[in-house]
């Protein structure tokens, strides 16, 4: 199964895809946010209930890399440790970058839709 993703612009948003996720049966372990910023990403979890991609869906030699990466790259190697390509993970960046939300589900069953 592979990891599907949206695009968010505001808090209220991510918090009703992710229930409504929730609805559609997937597990709160597979639902992910993850914005530039570690605070927003922090809060938007919490208020949404779901997760951040941190030491657990990362493997060591990754999570210890990340500690001296620049923040564009820790993030691609995030989004590459739940799953993405490295081109889709360049690309997911990139719209961090423009200030969106990306809500992750990994291990999305096939045919899934966020």
């Amino acid at each position: 199964m592979n990891p599907i993703y949206q695009e968010f612009y505001n808090d209220e948003e991510v918090a009703g895809a992710v229930n409504s996720l929730k609805e559609k049966g997937v597990d709160q372990d597979n639902i992910y946010v993850v914005t530039h910023d570690d605070d927003r990403t922090e809060r938007l979890a919490d208020n949404a209930d779901a997760n951040t991609i941190g030491l657990d869906e990362q493997n060591f030699g990754t999570a210890a890399k990340n500690v001296f990466r620049k923040k564009g790259d820790e993030l691609r190697a995030k989004f590459d440790e739940v799953g993405f390509t490295k081109e889709k993970a360049d690309e997911l960046e990139g719209k961090l970058d423009e200030g969106k939300v990306i809500v992750v589900v990994k291990d999305a069953p096939a045919g899934m839709e966020i």
